[in-house]
């Protein structure tokens, strides 16, 4: 397993100045990072790479951020403007040495509602379509994209593994794999460790957040089961704490973190570290 942070704790939107973080992660004792991405044309990924290089850092991969304007079920636009923006994500990815481009890349992350049951329908056809070419264009360079569910706070479209394992079948394409993130698997599974399982080989990526979106560890999530799950699967990729603090405003205002949850944003990120590495390995 690489263990990683995720730049969201720190940082956002991700600049060539945020690369000055690096060094702080490796000195906590980190192997990789995640880079969160706003703006591609916005960063060097060559600069980026130089610098994960001399902290002595992988880039474990790639995170993407979903607006209204980057949608897979939205307005042609929206359509548009996703598909452009994941390419450059993979494009990116590649040059940074990361295997993965992850998250919830079908929708805009926050469009809730609900649709009936012959829109869905129609939207999950829609996600489809436009999932092949992206996953052709990543399995050409050697990328997964890492597809990864949500509360249904945040969407209502892919809540579980079952949906992510269904849609990837739908796609049939080998880059396309599964994303877990323990915060919204502990509200939507009924089991993270049986999730864990259904997965399977096809897990490609995973979050490690605390069920407050806090420390790893300091929480209620069953780490006595996720491990001997993770084990059982054979993973060993990247596990990623992806908590978030007050201290990023945007970011605190999307994940709705309204107060305090730990004593610092460096707290969530040493200790979280050691309690994975104990727990995980």
């Amino acid at each position: 397993m690489k263990f990683g942070i995720n730049t969201f704790l720190f940082t956002f939107p991700f600049t060539h100045e945020s690369t000055q973080w690096f060094k702080t992660f490796k000195k906590w004792g980190f192997d990789a990072v995640e880079i969160a991405i706003d703006d591609p044309a916005a960063i060097d990924p060559g600069f980026i790479r130089a610098e994960l290089d001399r902290a002595g850092l992988e880039c474990c991969s790639v995170c993407g951020a979903f607006g209204p304007d980057r949608d897979l079920r939205g307005t042609p636009e929206a359509q548009a403007n996703s598909q452009a923006y994941i390419r450059a994500l993979i494009d990116q990815a590649g040059v940074l040495g990361a295997p993965v481009v992850a998250g919830p890349v079908y929708s805009a992350v926050g469009r809730i509602g609900g649709a009936e049951p012959a829109e869905y329908k129609a939207q999950w056809k829609l996600v489809v379509k436009n999932l092949k070419p992206l996953a052709k264009y990543a399995a050409k360079t050697g990328v997964s994209i890492c597809v990864e569910p949500l509360n249904r706070f945040e969407t209502d479209f892919i809540n579980t593994v079952d949906q992510v394992l269904q849609l990837i079948d739908d796609v049939a394409s080998p880059a396309l794999k599964v994303h877990l993130d323990t915060f919204h698997m502990n509200i939507e599974e009924k089991c993270q460790a049986d999730a864990i399982k259904k997965a399977g080989k096809l897990l490609g990526h995973f979050h490690a957040c605390g069920s407050d979106r806090g420390t790893p560890g300091n929480d209620h999530i069953a780490w006595d089961e996720i491990a001997p799950a993770l084990k059982k699967v054979k993973y060993n990729a990247g596990v990623v704490i992806e908590s978030f603090t007050k201290d990023v405003k945007i970011i605190a205002r999307a994940a709705a973190i309204w107060r305090q949850i730990e004593p610092s944003r460096e707290d969530i990120a040493i200790k979280g570290l050691r309690f994975l590495r104990k727990t995980l390995v």
